[in-house]
């Protein structure tokens, strides 16, 4: 394990309850009811998917224009609800830190926006990553692996010599596509499991030696079922 890939949102921070807020807003503003279903399905997605599924479920045109335009306005409302502070996820801080101080590269991994990203920064702290990557910077956000592989580029490592840590099923589905294994924290929404992947309940479980030794136990298993 050569670095560490955080995800953001439900991973790092519990910003998944203010993105339930501005969700329902948006909702009301658009003359629709948010159902959980839906609600779950964004989860973890770019603003692009999130947008497709909202114009889809109301029954909207789905003009590029408007489109963008109501993105922009649910980052707004949902960079206002950052600004008043971000709860850490469980353990998550306490990792950060002691990764930090082992001398770990760290690269921050998320589809939210540069300018919301940079917001949320203010509350956890840029000084823990050597990079940073969001969902604006890719040619296309998770699901798809481009934002996994991108950090791993900028930290000129592979892919399959870091870790990702992730909470969605988006964003494992981005990780595990870019050839990382990845440790699945998950939070408002089950997450399947799979053969480079490792549930845990919660960070407060593992230290760095644990990071090694999950990242170690995938590495194994795929070069066993490859060989």
């Amino acid at each position: 394990m050569r670095a560490v890939l955080w995800d953001m949102d439900g991973t790092l921070v519990d910003s998944e309850k203010h993105w339930d807020v501005a969700m329902r807003a948006l909702y009301d503003r658009l003359g629709g009811v948010l159902s959980p279903e839906v609600r779950a399905s964004t989860v973890g997605g770019s603003a692009e998917g999130v947008m497709r599924i909202v114009y889809a479920d109301l029954g909207l045109e789905p003009d590029p224009v408007d489109m963008a335009a109501t993105a922009d306005w649910l980052h707004e409302y949902t960079a206002d609800l950052f600004d008043q502070g971000l709860p850490w996820c469980e353990g998550a801080r306490e990792l950060l830190e002691t990764l930090a101080i082992e001398g770990v590269p760290m690269a921050l991994v998320t589809n939210t926006r540069r300018s919301l990203t940079e917001r949320a920064l203010n509350s956890i702290g840029r000084q823990y990553f050597s990079v940073t990557v969001c969902g604006d910077e890719v040619a296309a956000g998770k699901p798809a692996p481009d934002p996994y592989e991108l950090a791993a580029e900028l930290l000129g490592e592979s892919p399959e010599d870091c870790l990702a840590i992730e909470d969605s099923v988006a964003g494992t589905a981005s990780a595990e596509s870019a050839g990382c294994p990845v440790l699945v924290v998950p939070n408002d929404v089950d997450v399947p499991r799979g053969p480079r992947r490792r549930h845990i309940r919660s960070l407060a479980e593992v230290d760095v030696a644990a990071l090694r030794a999950i990242h170690a136990e995938l590495d194994n298993e795929l070069e066993e079922r490859t060989a």
